[in-house]
């Protein structure tokens, strides 16, 4: 596949936790989890985390459910540092990819999963301004309107 098909192809997330938080909290979960892995909704994290220490980047091998019908997608999970307090999650694709609804589909469940998942592993404080902020989106997002108060004082958490 060429780069800028595989751009397209792959999933981008950023992620307000801290690289190393990040990366403790998924290598703890391969710990725990059976054989290394880490079942994220249908989809597999497969241990372990091959970091590159010129880089500082990690990777981690996935299996992409798609569906019942469909053979799990072989792809794998890049982890960056973006900022102080961001982390850039990209799933790649590491083969031949029928672009379907049920793939995109697939790809951002499992990273919506993965982000909802990782701030309950870091740090309390952290914890809960991320909580109370997803809290007021989930809110607003239930046609309940958070007030502007609250808003603003999850986020300054």
């Amino acid at each position: 596949m060429t780069r800028q098909l595989t751009d397209l192809l792959s999933f981008q997330r950023i992620v307000h936790i801290p690289f190393d938080a990040c990366m403790a909290a998924l290598e703890s979960w391969q710990l725990t989890g059976h054989g290394g892995e880490l079942r994220l909704g249908k989809s597999v994290l497969r241990g372990p985390a091959e970091r590159d220490p010129d880089l500082g980047t990690c990777r981690i091998e996935v299996r992409l459910a798609r569906g019942r019908l469909r053979p799990a997608l072989r792809m794998r999970l890049d982890t960056d540092y973006w900022s102080a307090t961001a982390t850039a999650l990209e799933l790649i694709p590491c083969q031949r990819v029928r672009p379907s609804a049920a793939y995109f589909q697939a790809g951002h469940d499992l990273l919506d999963c993965l982000t909802r998942a990782l701030p309950a592993r870091g740090p309390a404080r952290q914890r809960r301004g991320i909580a109370a902020a997803s809290t007021t989106v989930m809110e607003s997002q239930k046609g309940g309107e958070a007030s502007p108060r609250r808003r603003a004082s999850a986020l300054a958490r």
